[in-house]
């Protein structure tokens, strides 16, 4: 009954390591779990670095290097694990919490190939990009282990681009945001998150693809859509998300004002039409994802406009009840990635996150986006996938406006063109 259950933990924390505790350490052990349940002893507890301490020694002897241990080491430190009470339990269950965690911090840190880390990222980007990213991170993660012998994890958050804009001002710890818009990646800049330069560090202006906003129709397209014209014709239904808060929402507005400019059309006729083309919606979604689940799943609407990627993702997946459709001319999209500074300086994060941004910009990369129906920004790369995009015209923001942030402040900030069309109605 006086048995030091330290003698215990020390004897199991050598055989996770591999390592056969010697027989005096052994014959404690076997008298101690062979006691009737009522009187084993009671539990002595030791704090997580006492706990740690055989398994460091092992590890020096082993030759592991100090940064190693002194990883390990300081996990022990921050843990913090629950006493539990060694009268109500076997003892063995109590040596058993205190080692594994121990051990599995061990496990976490080192392989026998690499060193191992905790440290993850998180991505912060708009609503239909989830499989590209998916992808995308798979790739970094393992990429990033092999250059660098570290191993991160990258978590995402998706939203309305605008949206998760607003939820990155207001703290939500964004390494990095890959959002729709330039004007919603500025915003942070302007709010002190973002480096003054932040679009000029990467090619392009930080624009690793570009993409635009097509049309989704019904089997057979029974409307007979085509055009933009035709999205007003009577009896058409129209689906998409609300231009306030969703990038593919700001862009079917400025691509439906843009079809009428680019016709040299006046800014009273594009208003008019986009005006009329705002009456045959039904219902507008918060996101490119709510709308496709209104238009594909929930059957409502004759056509819907999105984001090319997501029209051939809601296409495949509804097995020929869907069709795309791309009008002669739309708008061209170019959305920027971007290091949110403030926040990697904080998080000790910068080296990942800016290798991830580096990275999307390398061919291999540049492929990958092709892969999902994102236009690669690279012309070698680009003319290698061209098959995979059919021939669109594509105009930019300065037949609409003078730059993205004075066509943010002109159509949707309160009291603009948006909210004035929506007054009327």
């Amino acid at each position: 009954m006086g048995a030091d259950p330290g003698l215990h933990v020390f004897a199991v924390s050598k055989r996770v390591m591999g390592i056969e505790p010697t027989t005096t350490t052994l014959a404690t052990w076997r008298s101690t779990t062979e006691l009737h349940p009522q009187k084993r002893p009671t539990n002595e507890y030791k704090s997580p670095s006492r706990q740690i301490k055989p398994t460091i020694a092992v590890l020096a002897g082993r030759g592991v290097g100090s940064r190693r241990i002194d990883c390990l080491r300081d996990r022990a430190v921050r843990a913090r694990p629950t006493i539990i009470p060694a009268m109500r339990i076997p003892l063995l269950i109590v040596a058993y919490c205190l080692v594994v965690p121990a051990a599995a911090g061990l496990l976490m840190l080192y392989d026998g190939r690499h060193e191992l880390t905790a440290l993850t990222i998180l991505n912060v980007s708009n609503d239909p990009t989830r499989e590209l990213w998916r992808d995308v991170n798979a790739r970094f993660v393992a990429d990033y282990a092999e250059e660098t012998g570290l191993r991160v994890a990258v978590r995402q958050s998706h939203g309305g681009s605008a949206s998760q804009a607003r939820s990155v001002i207001d703290g939500l710890p964004a390494d990095v945001v890959t959002l729709a818009l330039w004007d919603d990646t500025d915003r942070l800049r302007v709010k002190g998150l973002l480096a003054a330069n932040w679009e000029k560090r990467q090619p392009h202006n930080s624009s690793p693809y570009y993409s635009t906003i097509v049309f989704v129709v019904r089997r057979g397209n029974p409307k007979n859509i085509h055009d933009w014209p035709d999205l007003v014709r009577d009896g058409v239904a129209v689906i998409t998300p609300n231009p306030k808060i969703s990038g593919n929402g700001k862009l079917s507005f400025l691509a439906a004002w843009g079809s009428v400019r680019r016709r040299s059309g006046s800014d009273d006729e594009a208003r008019d039409f986009v005006t009329e083309l705002y009456r045959h919606v039904p219902v507008l979604d918060t996101g490119a994802r709510g709308a496709t689940t209104t238009f594909a799943q929930n059957g409502i609407g004759d056509v819907q406009l999105t984001w090319e990627n997501e029209a051939h993702l809601e296409v495949r997946e509804s097995e020929g009840a869907l069709e795309i459709v791309y009008p002669p001319a739309s708008i061209r999209a170019e959305p920027p990635v971007a290091v949110v500074d403030r926040n990697v300086d904080e998080n000790g994060t910068r080296a990942v996150a800016e290798a991830y941004v580096q990275a999307l910009f390398r061919p291999d990369y540049q492929e990958l986006l092709a892969k999902h129906h994102f236009r690669p920004i690279d012309d070698a790369v680009m003319a290698k996938v061209r098959s995979r995009f059919p021939e669109i015209e594509l105009f930019t923001i300065d037949i609409i406006a003078q730059d993205w942030n004075e066509a943010q402040k002109r159509f949707f900030a309160a009291g603009g063109e948006f909210d004035r069309m929506f007054q009327q109605q």
